[in-house]
């Protein structure tokens, strides 16, 4: 397999949690290949803000997007091309704030795309101002004085919003990370995967993140379990929260287009839940 890193200069501010998810992610789409999967199958897309100069440093096809915009642009591919392996990166502002609508229309719709959410609990790119996922108390150019609104749970929203795979990982714990990138983007439905990062220049949480993270020994053993456990105060749960089959939306849709009855389409769909 050819090198996955471009030629470009990386810019990312040294110590970014960045540079462990861009090792993950090659390490992963290597032992992909190993397993029998074609790179020129595998397609990326990306938003607007520091996650999305890893478009720049990988050497592999695909689409940067506009701001908010990259799961857009993901679902509009894996229509026109379904055997395609459409994986998108975003931000956590890009994701959940600009992007919200595609984020979780996506996973009620069972896309089958993987999203990738870098959280760094602030808008980087430029300089620091509080996200969608910021803490309450966190101090940026847009909230001196501490930001006063709560959170969402990435993991809960996503959850709730019918994604058929849950994840979360840490840029720092590499080999996890790439093992559950490994099984995001092979499993057929929406597959997301929530990072946790540190960003040295504006919310350096290496500290936090390697004193109370945890990794999970088995999968919750329900909803309410996997909710729970994401919105622990004092450990951060790592690994897989939920995983179901059910019905992707572009084989769904093509179900519409044969000689199938509504009768045989609603009991294909249950069939597969």
């Amino acid at each position: 397999m050819r090198s996955l890193k471009s030629s470009k200069e990386n810019t990312w501010c040294i110590g970014c949690g960045n540079f462990g998810i861009f090792a993950a992610f090659r390490k992963c789409i290597q032992s992909l290949v190993d397993e029998g999967y074609s790179l020129a199958d595998i397609v990326i897309t990306s938003g607007i803000g520091c996650h999305g100069k890893i478009f720049d440093y990988l050497d592999i096809s695909g689409v940067y997007g506009l701001h908010g915009r990259a799961l857009a642009t993901a679902q509009g591919i894996k229509i026109a091309n379904p055997k395609l392996h459409v994986i998108s990166f975003g931000g956590d502002g890009d994701s959940m704030g600009e992007g919200l609508e595609h984020t979780l229309f996506a996973a009620k719709r069972n896309m089958d795309i993987t999203l990738i959410l870098h959280n760094n609990g602030n808008y980087g790119l430029t300089t620091g101002q509080a996200s969608p996922l910021s803490n309450i108390g966190f101090k940026g150019i847009s909230t001196p004085n501490g930001n006063v609104e709560r959170p969402f749970n990435a993991v809960n929203l996503l959850i709730e919003a019918g994604a058929s795979f849950v994840a979360r990982a840490y840029s720092a714990n590499i080999d996890h990370l790439s093992h559950i990138l490994h099984k995001a983007i092979i499993h057929r439905g929406f597959s997301f995967v929530e990072v946790l990062q540190p960003c040295v220049s504006y919310n350096n949480t290496y500290e936090l993140f390697n004193n109370n993270c945890m990794i999970l020994d088995t999968l919750p053993t329900d909803k309410a379990h996997a909710r729970s456990l994401a919105s622990d105060p004092d450990v951060f749960y790592l690994g897989v929260f939920h995983e179901q089959q059910l019905p992707v939306y572009h084989e769904s849709i093509a179900i519409q287009s044969t000689s199938m009855t509504l009768a045989q389409r609603i009991q294909y769909i249950h069939n597969n839940k």
